[in-house]
């Protein structure tokens, strides 16, 4: 019994239950040395002419036995010889692989110099294309998490004969002479035994060895071979009559080719077509509706990757959900690392789906994680950029499709620019859409200023349920009858969303190119908009302060509702409006209300209700009358009316509505 090299049994348990995570894996790291044996064989075969092989018969063939309990991984590469196991398997961390790819770009540079045209020195392009995946050498030991038993067989090329290395993981391992009728390597797993929490059966089946090629290995660029049951129709003899004359169904085997091997994100775009593209989308991610995109991305240069993208047609049904999770599928030479790498995508993005693949990543020794994510911010970045800049065609080449996009998708870029406090708008802003009252449809916001006033310096919203209801509301019919544009914003993280904005584009003030300033992105309910003049600003003042003494009964009666009551420089028809001060609206109040446990947290913002009043209005002269006949319990009930009425203007229900009904009924009276 020869003994593991290093501190053995510790690093050997270490590698067991501690680098990997996901028992599972175990297939797919023997896949992948079996694809790395097979790559060794065929660069061997460019190198050394007195190796001839023809790589179509290259292949890994996966076996089980349930009876016995064994898994079987068998490939026809390179092959080991009795001191290369021993060297291989039983010095653990140890990777042949490692110093093969640096052998091999060491035999690179010599096979070639700066006078050397590729095409002159044989398959040196095909040398290139040889992609090893093991790096660290402790993939193999992964067996040992489903394995009681391991036992290697293998033969060299160019060996007669093969050898048998075979551990219990524990003990060390023994080397004897075996039997093979070719070169390459059989890893045949013995399963462990069943417990009362465990069960290992499912490794020794024909659907669970297939499950776990498909969704690790799907892509690995030698065939994955396996024997898999079949059922075919076997018509009725001629002649038979009855029950003899139904057709009946028998059970076959066959050898199958179970993984892909292409990857479809490595093609080129012009060799794909569409329905390829769809097709795969909808197999791999598991959505009925072709995607409304497709972004493929081949880069090259300091960091080498392949992406392959896709914005879905519709959401999924736990998009907003807290247990909704991103990430795009993350490959590694063919190889897949994680399902859902959340690194990849910003969360505004988090709808997009797809791969990345790419050979340079530095993996850490489980191959489930990074070492660094410098690396994975590098793409990031980039893969931001592309979907950004797809999105922006969208929007300019299919209006019809980037609309129906936005309803599926716009509250993620709404919430994107709301959660980054504003950081993100130079990515999103220009994607957003609003619906607006003056052009009744859908627009953006770049939009908006083209068809501004020449001297506007604002892009006015209004924040409520519905837009019918918004765009009948006094204060967006005031701002209309100016010529300005309102958006009518009825989702609840619009407002949210353009306070975060804050500003928008550029103007030239007064004309001047050289001084630009922003656009203020400004709430039609805000105390001041900005669109009234001096002469009206002063008449409004001069009318509050003549009417102070029926204001102070007023604010009286509503019992700080309303912290002030004043004459309106804005309302042409509505007799009275609620607007606010320091920046926290009416609707937005309601929608933190909303917000579960909001009551029990506490701390809602304060808001400073303001109550204008239109003084042209019939109903400010009765007002006046009565403070005048020194009714002041009327002026308290119209009071009261005045500001539930308002609040019913904006569609919020008054605190009390069998006050408010009881108000009108005596009125009525």
């Amino acid at each position: 019994m020869r003994k593991f090299k290093t501190e053995s049994q510790k690093l050997l348990d270490l590698m067991i239950n501690s680098i990997y995570t996901n028992r599972e894996i175990f297939l797919r790291e023997l896949i992948s040395n079996a694809s790395d044996a097979v790559d060794k064989l065929y660069f061997r075969s460019l190198t050394d002419d007195a190796v001839s092989i023809n790589r179509a018969d290259l292949a890994i063939t996966v076996g089980y036995d349930a009876e016995a309990r064994t898994v079987t991984m068998s490939d026809n590469g390179i092959g080991m010889t009795k001191d290369e196991l021993d060297k291989n398997l039983g010095t653990i961390a140890h990777s042949d692989s490692f110093e093969f790819k640096a052998e091999r770009a060491a035999d690179a540079a010599e096979r070639t110099d700066e006078n050397t045209e590729p095409g002159d020195v044989k398959g040196l392009s095909d040398l290139t294309d040889v992609d090893i995946i093991g790096q660290f050498g402790v993939g193999f030991y992964s067996a040992f998490m489903v394995g009681k038993k391991v036992r290697v067989v293998s033969r060299a090329i160019g060996s007669d004969e093969a050898w048998a290395w075979e551990s219990n993981g524990i003990d060390g391992y023994e080397i004897k002479a075996a039997e093979r009728a070719e070169h390459g390597t059989d890893v045949i797993v013995y399963l462990k035994d069943n417990t009362a929490d465990e069960s290992f059966d499912t490794f020794a089946t024909e659907a669970g060895l297939t499950q776990l090629i498909k969704r690790y290995s799907n892509y690995v660029r030698y065939p994955i071979q396996m024997e898999v049951t079949r059922s075919r129709k076997v018509e009725a003899p001629e002649g038979a009559e009855g029950d003899e004359a139904q057709p009946t169904w028998e059970t076959y085997t066959e050898v199958a080719t179970i993984n892909s091997m292409i990857p479809i994100w490595k093609r080129k775009k012009s060799e794909v077509s569409q329905e390829e593209y769809d097709e795969f989308y909808k197999t791999d991610f598991h959505d009925f509706e072709d995607p409304a995109r497709t972004i493929s991305v081949h880069a090259e240069g300091s960091l080498n990757y392949d992406a392959l993208l896709f914005v879905p047609g519709r959401a999924p049904w736990d998009l907003y959900s807290k247990d909704f999770k991103k990430g795009l599928a993350l490959y590694s030479s063919n190889v897949l690392i994680m399902e859902k790498c959340e690194e990849l995508l910003p969360d505004y993005f988090a709808f997009v789906r797809g791969v990345v693949d790419s050979a340079d990543l530095t993996l850490n020794i489980s191959r489930e994680t990074l070492q660094h994510n410098g690396q994975l911010r590098a793409i990031a970045r980039r893969l931001e950029k592309k979907i950004k800049g797809d999105l922006a065609a969208f929007r300019d080449d299919d209006r019809e499709g980037y609309e129906k996009f936005f309803e599926q998708f716009g509250r993620t870029l709404k919430f994107g620019i709301y959660q980054s406090y504003g950081m993100a708008k130079d990515t999103l802003a220009d994607l957003l859409l609003f619906y607006s009252a003056k052009q009744q449809k859908m627009i953006t916001l770049d939009e908006y200023l083209a068809d501004a006033p020449a001297g506007a310096d604002a892009i006015f919203y209004a924040v409520g349920d519905s837009r019918e209801r918004l765009a009948n509301m006094p204060l967006v019919t005031t701002v209309l009858a100016k010529g300005y544009d309102v958006l009518l914003c009825t989702e609840d993280v619009d407002e949210f969303c353009l306070m975060a904005l804050g500003t928008y584009g550029e103007h030239a003030v007064d004309g001047d190119e050289d001084n630009k300033q922003s656009y203020f992105i400004k709430n039609v309910g805000a105390e001041d908009l900005g669109l009234t003049t001096e002469e009206e600003k002063k008449q409004a003042e001069e009318a509050t302060e003549s009417n102070a003494a029926l204001f102070d009964v007023m604010r009286e009666a509503l019992d700080g509702r309303a912290e002030k009551v004043v004459v309106s420089t804005r309302l042409t028809d509505a007799p009275a409006v609620l607007t606010s001060e320091g920046g926290v609206s009416l609707q937005m109040l309601q929608v933190l209300k909303s917000q579960p446990g909001a009551a029990e947290m506490g701390g809602m913002p304060e808001m400073h209700l303001v109550l204008e009043l239109n003084d042209k209005h019939p109903v400010f002269a009765a007002l006046q009358a009565a403070h005048e006949a020194g009714d002041d319990d009327k002026v308290r009930a119209y009071a009261g009316i005045l500001f539930d009425q308002a609040l019913l203007v904006e569609g919020i229900m008054p605190d009390n509505p069998l006050a408010f009904a009881q108000a009108v009924s005596e009125l009525m009276k």
